[in-house]
């Protein structure tokens, strides 16, 4: 079987500050009109393309269900963010170790200067963000800088955002066991020994099977394929220092700060039964001004884009047609 899911003439590559980065570009259906908004004229009358951003440790593939009914309607892109899928994956360097050309700093901002920087030079125009997990976090922080660059988004969609729980701004909310042990853990962490190990016992068919059953509590869509597009990148080299790169963000951008001085309109989307990110939580983010909707999902988990893609595509075209369900 192969990961695959794509047309050949739907995958590019792009070069990034000396990165290679995969990227998918999915043209509208012939019957749709591929007018597009320039950052000066943008309207709701043209057709604003949809750029969607995986989470940790997914891939593109991961839109797997979603790509060919949405460029039913818009024009669709994908990308892989460095460390994940295709795209290049190069050492990690953390603070306090030695920059140099072959490492790069993994972080939300490295993520979303790569998404914005990838929207200014490859598609020109605004466009409609969409993001799972982490790289919901990284959708806020591109739509910031793009509003910084004056070439803003239309809009932000987020699917079951990561709220980084364990970052040291939400330190005073964790027990005081976790507190206390918060030393001791950074300093494993940062060992390469110990994160290698880590990520070879996770990167296994029946680990990652075992996982998705978690992030998937209906099960559906946890099938062979789903396994097999996920595993493939994580047995490439450099996989592990995005791994290690990325469990060492304890200070780093959140939602929340993002959120909170976001001029772009912003739609959410979360799955009651996720269990890695609670929809309690993140039903404050509603008091945030720029953001519009908020959605929940009965029985769906951290990843409904996957898990009951037809419910969630019509929720994404119903939201950038401006008609609610």
């Amino acid at each position: 079987m192969s990961s695959y899911p794509f047309p050949d003439t739907w995958i590019h590559s792009w070069t990034w500050k000396g990165l290679s980065v995969s990227t998918l570009n999915a043209p509208p259906i012939a019957a749709v009109s591929s007018e597009t908004a320039s950052f000066d004229e943008c309207n709701e009358s043209q057709a604003i393309p949809l750029v969607l951003i995986h989470g940790f440790g997914a891939c593109k593939e991961h839109w797997r269900h979603n790509i060919e009914p949405l460029r039913a309607h818009r024009h669709v892109y994908a990308l892989d963010l460095i460390g994940f899928g295709q795209s290049d994956k190069p050492r990690s360097s953390l603070k306090g170790e030695q920059l140099d050309e072959s490492s790069i700093c993994y972080s939300i901002d490295l993520w979303a200067e790569q998404v914005s920087d990838f929207i200014i030079d490859s598609i020109g125009c605004s466009v409609i963000l969409v993001g799972n997990s982490i790289g919901g976090v990284v959708a806020l922080e591109a739509a910031k800088r793009l509003e910084q660059a004056s070439t803003p988004a239309n809009r932000v969609i987020l699917i079951d955002c990561a709220q980084r729980a364990l970052d040291d701004k939400f330190l005073a909310e964790q027990p005081p066991l976790r507190k206390w042990g918060r030393p001791l853990l950074k300093s494993l962490v940062r060992q390469r020994w110990l994160t290698s190990s880590l990520f070879r016992a996770v990167a296994k068919p029946n680990i990652i099977r075992a996982i998705l059953k978690q992030a998937y509590p209906s099960g559906k869509n946890v099938d062979d394929e789903l396994i097999e597009i996920l595993l493939k990148p994580a047995l490439q080299p450099g996989a592990d220092e995005s791994f290690r790169g990325f469990i060492n963000l304890f200070n780093d951008k959140t939602a929340p700060e993002v959120l909170a001085h976001l001029n772009t309109p912003v739609s959410i989307i979360w799955g009651e039964d996720d269990p890695w990110e609670p929809v309690a939580k993140a039903k404050a983010w509603q008091d945030y001004a720029c953001v519009q909707d908020f959605q929940q999902l009965k029985d769906l988990g951290h990843c409904p884009h996957d898990e009951a893609p037809d419910l969630v595509n019509k929720m994404i075209l119903a939201i950038i047609e401006g008609q609610q369900p």
